[in-house]
């Protein structure tokens, strides 16, 4: 009677032993599985995708003004342009940018608003100095003064980043146009679609929209229909 009951706690002991292994390499391989899909279907997500993503958040975020932020993604580089008010805000949207998921990194061209509003101080003490105007066109005079060709280039750059916002913001808000794989980028009022739909009728729809945007000049359509 020991003598079998000796036999069987052998037998569960060899069998706990070699069990074990086996057990860990399949959690280990189910692990290994679990990653491989994970980086998977970080691979497949597209420019336009990370584009929205980002600007969305932005848009979200109660201390960045992301409406005036303009957005544009290249093999998951994102590049940032447009005005902020202030240095905390700028470090604020590169930092939402950088934790957004896809994004590689993050190249920051954004400027601080005062730098295209604030002009020297030389206009004004000319004006003063020799004109016997009223205020009001004292005023003018200055920011006719003050409006050089950095400043005006600045704020068409604010323009344009709104312009692109807005064009992006009713292409996700329309049902029959899928707006993920379209990039949006606008210069001088010129706005070129980028990316691919599917079917020709979303193509011709989605540049219809971007006309209809107020401040929208022209409208480069090259967006490809998927087969």
């Amino acid at each position: 009677m020991l003598k079998r009951i000796a036999v069987l706690i052998c037998g569960a002991g060899v069998i706990l032993m070699t069990s074990g292994p086996t057990a860990a390499q399949a959690v280990d391989t189910a692990k290994e599985k679990t990653k491989a899909t994970a980086s998977k279907t970080g691979q497949v997500l597209s420019d336009a995708e990370i584009t929205t993503a980002v600007k969305t958040k932005l848009l979200a975020d109660k201390t960045v003004s992301g409406s005036k932020i303009d957005v544009d993604t290249k093999d998951g580089v994102v590049t940032l342009n447009g005005a902020v008010n202030s240095a905390a805000e700028r470090n604020a949207a590169v930092r939402i940018a950088h934790q957004t998921h896809g994004v590689k990194s993050v190249t920051n061209h954004l400027t601080l608003e005062t730098a295209a509003t604030t002009g020297s101080t030389e206009p004004k003490a000319k004006v003063k100095d020799t004109t016997k105007q009223n205020d009001d066109e004292k005023a003018k005079v200055v920011i006719k003064d003050d409006t050089t060709p950095k400043v005006k280039a600045a704020g068409r750059k604010v323009a344009d980043a709104e312009i692109t916002t807005a064009v992006k913001t009713k292409l996700l808000g329309v049902k029959d146009v899928i707006a993920n794989d379209i990039n949006v980028d606008t210069n001088e009022g010129v706005l070129t679609l980028k990316g691919s739909v599917p079917t020709e009728a979303q193509k011709t729809r989605a540049a219809e929209i971007a006309r209809e945007t107020a401040g929208v000049k022209r409208v480069v359509n090259d967006l490809t229909v998927q087969k």
